[in-house]
């Protein structure tokens, strides 16, 4: 008799099957997940929809059972019988299968690079400092992606150069080709009336507006998202990846983040697409290179590193940053705010589920470094309110990128700027409150502030990083330091 194989709500993809076309599976829809977090109200109607349109995709194929817990779920599917599974892609996960002696864990799925291939990689570069650049190059050539024998194609491995542009003059939007938008369906119906029972009942609180699901939830939509990025969004992606536009949210990017991460699309398939694009003359290799490196570079990365560097990485915190997050920023109250690139990202958040990385880094993230917010705390925010978070993704990407709580064994320097940073690659300071160059005054800007007050916080260590030794030396060259840091002080952790 064929063995049942287990699929988790992040394993929806027909790559992720086992034991052959007719082997039977198990779902199992957890209550008691939505009960330990308060997660973003989109997220988990996405996370739900997924799972319920996967399981009327396998018909009788299926065992799909809603349960409080897995323990109770997995019992109630198969008894005490065996069952199969690919490696989950969070250490709790991991943890409560091998702690079920009838799972049999099989190899993870989704991502490019086997464990056993990358520890071998680190190991040999001394399993310190892993730079992505190293990596994203390695896993180029052992894949033959974007490669024209031995050398890159375009005759650079990074066009990053070409990709970091500020949005052109005057423009409210880039003017692309609009996203996939899925359409909601009988699934989704049910799923927000669960969803609203849940919440009168006293079962489970949510953050966040559930508007119109804007995420794939099949495979099918899926593919449909891919092609559309690939065909009318990819070409101009490139030059304006790291650029932001308070009307245009979405501009160029894939937004396939999280049907990746449900496991709806596979990366190799992703990044194929892309160089077939290329190399048939339909988008210039600038923005094909930028969206390889977002997905076997970037997200292979961060999955290799959740791993890599074990569970207790999550508790670093290099800063000693220990301040709590605010209620406006818990409650995704936008409104409050009245420094309009933080607001804008913030209304994005609380009203979608998601912005593109640069909010998220640049706005988002800084703002809570200079405040000295608890990374682990900050971490738990991200991966609760976007609806592509999962534990894998927010760790590496907020303790080590985002927080620098890892003291750089991840990244070379503190993801943080002052206000002239967001002027030039966004429009967002234009009607704001703040001026983005003013340090001190009734409209000095909180970003521009907020950066020299984290720089004298942390002097001593950061004046010893070859890239941060000349910004921390400009703090000898402001009259007004003391001015800029009494009214830090003063500013507390309102809204800015």
């Amino acid at each position: 008799m064929t063995v049942p194989h287990w699929l988790f709500g992040d394993q929806l993809g027909p790559h992720f099957l086992a034991g052959g076309s007719d082997a039977p599976v198990v779902m199992i829809e957890a209550r008691s997940v939505f009960r330990r977090r308060r997660f973003h109200r989109a997220k988990a109607h996405l996370v739900l929809s997924a799972m319920r349109h996967r399981a009327a995709e396998l018909g009788d194929r299926v065992r799909y059972v809603r349960a409080e817990t897995y323990r109770e779920g997995l019992r109630e599917a198969v008894g005490n019988g065996p069952v199969t599974v690919h490696h989950p892609t969070s250490y709790a996960a991991l943890r409560l299968v091998r702690s079920l002696g009838s799972v049999t864990v099989l190899p993870a799925r989704g991502f490019l690079v086997p464990h056993e291939e990358f520890r071998a990689w680190a190991d040999g570069h001394g399993g310190q400092r892993l730079r992505q650049e190293d990596f994203y190059r390695w896993v180029r050539r052992s894949h033959g992606l974007l490669m024209d024998g031995d050398a890159p194609a375009g005759g650079r491995w990074n066009h990053d150069h070409d990709n970091r542009e500020p949005p052109p003059r005057k423009a409210r939007t880039l003017g692309a080709p609009p996203p996939y938008r899925p359409r909601e369906d009988e699934i989704d119906e049910e799923v927000r009336h669960d969803l609203d029972r849940w919440e009168r009942e006293g079962a489970v609180r949510f953050v966040g507006r559930d508007g119109p699901r804007r995420f794939p939830a099949s495979r099918r939509e899926a593919l449909a998202a891919l092609r559309r990025f690939v065909e009318h969004r990819l070409a101009g992606f490139g030059p304006h990846e790291d650029a932001m536009l308070a009307r245009d949210p979405v501009m160029s990017h894939s937004l396939l983040s999280s049907s990746l991460n449900l496991g709806l699309l596979d990366p190799a398939q992703c990044v194929e697409r892309a160089e077939e694009a290329w190399r048939a003359g339909r988008a210039p290799v600038n923005s094909v290179e930028g969206f390889v490196r977002q997905v076997a570079g970037w997200r292979e990365y961060v999955w290799q590193l959740y791993w890599y560097f074990g569970e207790d990485y999550r508790h670093r915190n290099a800063l000693g940053h220990t301040e709590r997050l605010p209620e406006w920023f818990l409650e995704l109250d936008a409104d409050a705010v009245r420094a309009r690139c933080l607001s804008t990202a913030l209304a994005q958040v609380r009203d979608t589920g998601w912005t593109h990385h640069i909010p998220r880094l640049m706005l988002l993230g800084s703002h809570a470094l200079q405040r000295g917010w608890d990374p682990a705390a900050v971490t738990d925010w991200f991966h609760r309110c976007f609806v592509d978070g999962h534990d894998w993704v927010m760790v590496p990407n907020v303790v080590g990128m985002s927080q620098y709580a890892d003291g750089g064994r991840m990244t070379t320097k503190p993801y943080t700027s002052g206000g002239s940073y967001v002027h030039r690659m966004s429009d967002l300071c234009g009607g704001c409150a703040y001026r983005p160059g003013d340090r001190v005054g009734d409209r000095a800007c909180p970003y521009t502030a907020g950066y020299w007050a984290f720089l004298h916080r942390h002097r001593a260590r950061l004046e010893r990083s070859p890239r941060m030794a000349q910004p921390v030396r400009g703090l000898d060259r402001l009259a007004d330091l003391e001015e800029v840091l009494r009214r830090e002080r003063e500013r507390g952790d309102g809204p800015p």
